[in-house]
């Protein structure tokens, strides 16, 4: 009794530890999958299932810890460095599986987000994290979510081996800058995380492919891949990171791409702003730029550029481009194409969508728009509609003025609109 009593201490231990470093990790939200439970298995996992929401507005939780805080490597921003003076705990293969049957059975999780520091190699490690999602599936017959992330350098077979047993891999690409990444992390490499990438990327095409001629074709890997980028640790400008998203959405077909604002983990004098985090709002920030190329048609180029290399904190991008664009407005949301009405403020992809719709049976007005849910405050200076027609004269430019100055103390923004002549 006594000594059953000390493992189960010894393993709230490792729990508490590991669980609190995996914290640092944020992509582990929105699976996308549909594992559906068959033969009698455990759980189920239902498309959209994430860390905190689901889509229908369920509150649900992932298990997400690490396997072990024991690392190869020293990266200057990172909690489990190896001259970090921590306490070093791992879990072993059966641990794992267990905490998550026993907590999916007492109804605290709906899924597992399974990371890891390095220990003796990245074959090692990433050979550990596939036996728990295989004795998992197939040992305890468990359908839910489970999130593994993909150690670079492993071998193409573990690689594929995970993807048959995960709802979703994926490659931390660390620091957006290869210069960052060599002053940080000079132990790593690069083509270590765009390897595994290329593989899934492939993988994932081919089977999908497959899937469609032949039903008994393996699932792979089907919530796909996505990667994290952290930020600020290295002094990169926004730009330089929107356009890192923009070419891994473009190069690896990826589901997501995650910001991770830098927190001062550990002192060296190759990290910025010690004893400072980067602000919320930068990744706020990130995360609708990223939105908007994703759902919006816009170019990474069109948020930010050489001239405006760094995000607005104090306005939303799609309203500081619209400022900054002033001659593609106003828009006639009654005669504009849908990629056009995507980009006046205000007006959401589901609100655009509606008014595509809504104006097949005649001309919308102010009333209607609202209705449909248009922010009327913020896009009545972009657009033109039914009894109303927003013209560019002194009057217009002033109420923009009073507008911004209501919503922004920026002097940036103010600077800004001098000289576009709106003051």
């Amino acid at each position: 009794m006594l000594i059953k009593l000390e493992l189960l201490e010894r393993i709230e231990e490792k729990l508490s530890i590991l669980a609190d470093a995996a914290k640092y990790d944020v992509s582990c939200s929105s699976s996308g999958s549909n594992r559906k439970n068959k033969n009698k298995g455990l759980g189920d996992t239902g498309a959209g299932i994430c860390h905190t929401y689901t889509e229908d507005g369920r509150c649900v939780s992932l298990l997400k810890i690490l396997l072990t805080n024991f690392c190869i490597y020293d990266c200057a921003y990172c909690v489990t460095r190896k001259s970090n003076d921590i306490k070093r705990v791992s879990f072993t293969v059966q641990e794992v599986v267990d905490l998550t049957i026993n907590f999916y059975r007492r109804n605290y999780i709906e899924g597992l987000f399974l990371s890891s520091g390095i220990f003796k190699n990245a074959d090692y490690t990433m050979e550990r994290l596939v036996r728990i999602a295989k004795k998992l599936r197939q040992e305890h017959h468990f359908n839910g979510y489970i999130h593994l992330k993909t150690i670079p350098g492993a071998s193409d077979e573990l690689i594929h081996e995970a993807g048959l047993y995960a709802d979703r891999l994926s490659v931390n690409i660390e620091i957006p800058t290869e210069s960052g990444l060599k002053l940080l992390a000079p132990e790593k490499n690069r083509q270590d995380m765009v390897k595994p990438m290329e593989y899934l990327r492939n993988k994932i095409t081919e089977l999908g492919e497959e899937k469609r001629i032949f039903k008994k074709t393996p699932i792979f890997a089907p919530a796909g891949q996505s990667t994290q980028m952290i930020i600020g640790a290295s002094g990169e400008t926004d730009e330089q990171i929107v356009f890192m998203a923009q070419r891994l959405y473009r190069d690896f077909s990826l589901k997501r791409v995650y910001y991770s604002g830098y927190v001062p983990v550990s002192c060296d004098n190759r990290l910025p702003n010690i004893g400072s985090a980067v602000p919320l709002v930068r990744e706020n920030r990130l995360y609708q730029t990223d939105w908007l190329m994703r759902f919006y048609g816009f170019q990474a180029d069109e948020l930010v550029n050489r001239q405006y290399p760094l995000l607005e904190l104090d306005i939303d991008p799609k309203l500081s481009w619209a400022l900054r664009n002033l001659s593609c407005f106003p828009i006639d949301v009654n005669r504009a194409a849908l990629h056009l009405i995507l980009r006046i403020p205000g007006v959401g992809v589901r609100s655009a969508q509606q008014i595509i719709m809504a104006r097949q049976y005649g001309a919308l007005d102010m009333e209607q728009l609202k209705k449909i849910g248009v922010s009327i405050n913020r896009a009545k200076y972009f657009i033109i509609c039914r009894g109303y027609k927003q013209i560019y004269s002194d009057q217009a430019a002033h109420k923009i003025k009073q507008y911004i100055l209501a919503t922004s103390q920026s002097k940036y923004l103010r600077r800004h609109c001098q000289q576009l002549n709106l003051f």
